[in-house]
Formats: structure tokens, C-alpha cells, sequence
């Protein structure tokens, strides 16, 4: 994109300031504020503008989303698992020797909310020791792969703020005993952040301010990166995508992967049954009749309520952000626009003077993908019941619920040594 080129798109979208600062870079500056700039999709931008503003590069209000008939979805539940366990985890670890399995670890985030600068999965858990969510997860999957007697490729999607430390985390730790040929890591794509009138925030004299453009954005990041390829050469059919908070999950399990494949499904989602009709957890339904995950603010009196005839909750198992996609099926949906999430947020920026400005207070709107549409984009979703104690112990704060406390309780109850 030349200077030109530069100016007219700018100018069509209504972000002449990012011209006048990018006139004041050196060459090196120019170059890396021009890159960002051609890689900025405007029509996402373009959905930040507040309601009854008209916007330079759209005229109209973007449309609220509106959710489809929504219906319970039943959970393939523990017991009828239990039952059929030992014909699942065969055909899971068939799956698995046959190199069809991989695993994605979403791991662009930092630690900040648990009083870390570093990347999420560095953060030390350890009592007595050291013991780091990263290798917390190793471990989980070396259950695996040692039952397997073969390794599960391991796709490690970093951040523009992560990666190089994370790369530098893993060597240092020797990939905490697993092979480095099964490991790629691969740079999640990033957004850019907007003030309420849909102007660009810079970061930096030479930077926009950008952030990772949410979970669900991980397999476009996979293609766009080149990892997709390893994916096929390596003749992966499964991908098993799981955050990387949750320190008890079960990855690439053959049990889980062979139910999903048992039942026909493109797809399987773990869920638990909810604590209480009130908790703050994602719940599988279905939507005109296809899977998909209504956020607990979205849910009705009537939907957090409503019960079957033998008492339990209609809406009763959550997700836990570990889910199994058929690769080919992934393929098929990555040219569908997925829904962009506007979220209101607290935004570093650069003033006039310059200076780094950190609001107390949000002052903008960042833009997410989230893997709870991708799931609505599949015809079919397994929903596959965990135990909460057994598998789902997530770190988002210090202290209190869904926190390291919390989860060094678990990890203990399971008979972990911190």
C-alpha cells in the first residue's frame, strides 16, 4: 500500500488522524503503521458506531442480533457414558494411533487479572513447588498419549503480546517433557480498538491499538498463519480447541473423541450440569434446530427456569470452552462471516501529547469472535456431560470463585501434589 493508497483509504473511513500521525513516523514507523492498516477489515470496524451516530464509512445503524427458536439439547450424561466407556475410549484411541487427533490450545491472553504481566499459562500454581498452568496441561495430555503410546500434535495459538515469550517459556522449560516436533505455535489474528465515535486508538506512535480478535477467531488464524497445512500434511481429522484457564480438562480424550464419533456428530462440546439455575455459565441448546450456546445475560426468567417433567433444569448443561470439530467440517464453514461481538472496554491510548494514556473508566469498543458461533455453524453438536470436580477447575482470579484457590482445591482433590 503506498502513500497514496494509504491517504484514500483512511480518508473513506474517517480516520484522517492516523494519517497526520503516520506523516510523522521515519521510514521504519511508516512501514509498520501501513501494515496494520491494510490489514484492518473495515466492515468490522465499521459495527462500532453507537446507536443514532452516523458514522464516516456507514450511515445506518447497525442491527441488533436477534436470537432463532430456541430448544433444549439433551446431554449425552455420565451414567450412559460410564456404561459405554470402554467401547468409546477404543475408538478414541484408535482415532488417536491413526494420527487423526489434534489439539488446539487458545493461549493469547495475559495474566493480568491473576497480577501477572507474563502470559496466562506461565502463571505458577505451585504450593510446594513450582507447577505451571502450561505444564499443568501438558500433563493432562501426556494421560493421553501415554495410554495412546503415540503423541497428539499440539497447535498453540499465542497473541502479539505472548508469543515471544511464550516460545522463549516452553524452551526454557524443555516443552516440560513433551516433543517439540508435535508442538506449533501459531500468532492469533488481532483487532483494532475504536473510541465511541469509531475512531482508531494508536498505541504507540507507530502502532494502532490492537487486541486478539476473540476465541473463536483460531482456526481463520490457523489458515492465515500457515499452520492449517501441518494440519493436513499431518492427516488430521480432529481438532480438540480448550482454553487455556482450565487446569483439571481432559485433552484430546479418547473416551470424548470416540462418543463424538460413535454418534455421527461433526462436533462434541464438554458441559457440566449446573450448580443452580442463576449460575453465570454458557448453556448448549439448540437454535432453529442447530446446536448453539445462549450466554447466561441472555437468558430469560422463563428459559433459566423451565424444567422437564422429572425436575431438572430444560437448560441445564453448560459449556467449559473444550470442544472437537471435524477438520473437513471446519474447512466448510471458514468462508461464512461469523458474528462480531462489540465490547465495551477500557482502552490505552496515546494523547495528543503523545503520552501513554490508561483510562480508569471504558472509553471504547474492541471487536471478538467467539467460538460459541462457530459451534451454531455445524448441523450437529455432541453434547458430552463431564464432572464438574473431575474437569473443570478454571483460573480467572486470584481469589474467590473460578481462582487459583479454587482450582489448587480441585487439582488436590484429584490427588495432584502442589
Amino acid at each position: 500500500m503506498n502513500e497514496n493508497e494509504l491517504l484514500s483509504v483512511l480518508q473513506e473511513h474517517g480516520q484522517a488522524h492516523i494519517y497526520e500521525a503516520y506523516k510523522k513516523l521515519d521510514e521504519a514507523g511508516k512501514e509498520k503503521l501501513a501494515a496494520q492498516i491494510a490489514r484492518i477489515d473495515w466492515s468490522i470496524v465499521e459495527k462500532a458506531c453507537p446507536a443514532g451516530a452516523s458514522c464516516p464509512s456507514r450511515g445506518q445503524d447497525a442491527p441488533a442480533q436477534e436470537r432463532g427458536k430456541l430448544k433444549p439439547l439433551s446431554a449425552l450424561e455420565v451414567s450412559e457414558i460410564e456404561k459405554n466407556k470402554e467401547k468409546y475410549e477404543e475408538t478414541g484411541l484408535a482415532a488417536i494411533r491413526a494420527g487423526k487427533v489434534g489439539a488446539v490450545l487458545l493461549a493469547g491472553g495475559q495474566g493480568t487479572r491473576l497480577g501477572s504481566d507474563g502470559p496466562k499459562g506461565k502463571y505458577n500454581i505451585g504450593l510446594t513447588k513450582e507447577m505451571f498452568i502450561f505444564e499443568r496441561l501438558i500433563r493432562n495430555l501426556q494421560d493421553v498419549t501415554d495410554k495412546a503410546g503415540c503423541f497428539v500434535p499440539l497447535y498453540v495459538m499465542t497473541s502479539d503480546k505472548n508469543n515471544d515469550e511464550t516460545i522463549a517459556f516452553f524452551e526454557e522449560k524443555d516443552y516440560f517433557g513433551y516433543p517439540k516436533e508435535f508442538v506449533r505455535f501459531f500468532r492469533q489474528e488481532m483487532a483494532p480498538s475504536v473510541d465511541y465515535s469509531g475512531k482508531l486508538y494508536m498505541e504507540a506512535p507507530d502502532s494502532l491499538s490492537l487486541s486478539p480478535n476473540g476465541n473463536g477467531g483460531w482456526f481463520y488464524s490457523m489458515a492465515v498463519t500457515g499452520i492449517l497445512e501441518d494440519v493436513k500434511a499431518r492427516g488430521v481429522e480432529w481438532l480438540n480447541c480448550f482454553a487455556v484457564d482450565n487446569v483439571l480438562q481432559r485433552i484430546a480424550d479418547p473416551v470424548f473423541v470416540g462418543a463424538t464419533i460413535d454418534s455421527g456428530c461433526v462436533s462434541g462440546a464438554k458441559v457440566v450440569r449446573k450448580a443452580d439455575p442463576e449460575e453465570k455459565i454458557g448453556v448448549l441448546c439448540l437454535e432453529d434446530g442447530k446446536p448453539s450456546i445462549v450466554e447466561y445475560y441472555e437468558m430469560t426468567e422463563e428459559i433459566i427456569n423451565s424444567r422437564n417433567a422429572d425436575g431438572e433444569l430444560s437448560y441445564n448443561f453448560g459449556v467449559i470452552l473444550n470442544y472437537l470439530f471435524r477438520v473437513d467440517q471446519l474447512e466448510e464453514i471458514s468462508d461464512q462471516k461469523m458474528t462480531v461481538h462489540v465490547v465495551e472496554k477500557k482502552i490505552p491510548y496515546i494523547g495528543e501529547d503523545g503520552a501513554l494514556i490508561k483510562p480508569e473508566a471504558p472509553n471504547g469498543y474492541k471487536f471478538e469472535l467467539l467460538i460459541l458461533d462457530m459451534v451454531h455453524m455445524f448441523e450437529n453438536c455432541l453434547s458430552y456431560e463431564v464432572v464438574r470436580d473431575y474437569e473443570f477447575a478454571p483460573i480467572k482470579n486470584k481469589t474467590g470463585v473460578d481462582s487459583v484457590e479454587s482450582a489448587r482445591a480441585l487439582l488436590q482433590k484429584n490427588g495432584v501434589e502442589l
